[in-house]
């Protein structure tokens, strides 16, 4: 079985740890717990008719444990970027997850990005977000896989198993090019 180590990233308090929680089965809790340095988990999932094994970091979101989160993300396949969307300072400092991601992995991996926290209302235009994940795909364009964005809630469930579904086949799919994309 396939085995994908992703790293879920973003500030404090966007919801990570809820999504993953919630993608394990777990449910949802409404108090605030802080992730320090980072907590992982192993969760299998079926793609496209074959199982999956994710090995899933949730990596602490506030500054101060910056130093620490540099060893998680060695060998990552691929990574979720969440921000709150009812915090537009979380979208904006994406940016900065970005940066850290390709950074300390070395190269370019598949990532996808959530706007969580869509049981609530949205403070985020549609434009700056539609603005940013086309950035985004510019950033990468001699790479071959695509952005996708997804509203999702840890709360509702809404769209978290889609999220690593997702995911999961974009590593896959990026997995097959890349060894044909470094041939030719």
């Amino acid at each position: 079985m396939p085995l994908y180590k992703i790293c879920l990233l973003g500030d404090g308090g966007v919801g990570k740890t809820s999504l993953r929680e919630r993608f394990l089965g777990k449910g949802f809790q409404s108090g605030y717990i802080l992730t320090i340095g980072a907590d992982f988990a192993v969760q299998n999932l079926e793609i496209d008719n074959r199982q999956y094994k994710f090995q899933i970091w949730d990596l602490a979101g506030q500054q101060r444990f910056s130093a620490v989160r540099t060893l998680y993300y060695k060998g990552s396949h691929g990574a979720i970027l969440v921000f709150d969307r009812t915090r537009p300072d979380s979208l904006y400092n994406l940016e900065n997850w970005k940066k850290e991601l390709f950074n300390n992995v070395g190269r370019q991996v598949p990532y996808v990005i959530l706007g969580n926290k869509s049981d609530l209302p949205n403070t985020i235009e549609e434009e700056e977000l539609n603005n940013f994940i086309e950035k985004s795909q510019q950033e990468i364009q001699n790479i071959p896989f695509r952005i996708k964005y997804l509203n999702t809630s840890a709360k509702s469930g809404e769209n978290v198993t889609e999220a690593f579904s997702v995911l999961g086949r974009s590593i896959k799919d990026f997995i097959e090019k890349y060894k044909q994309f470094q041939t030719n």
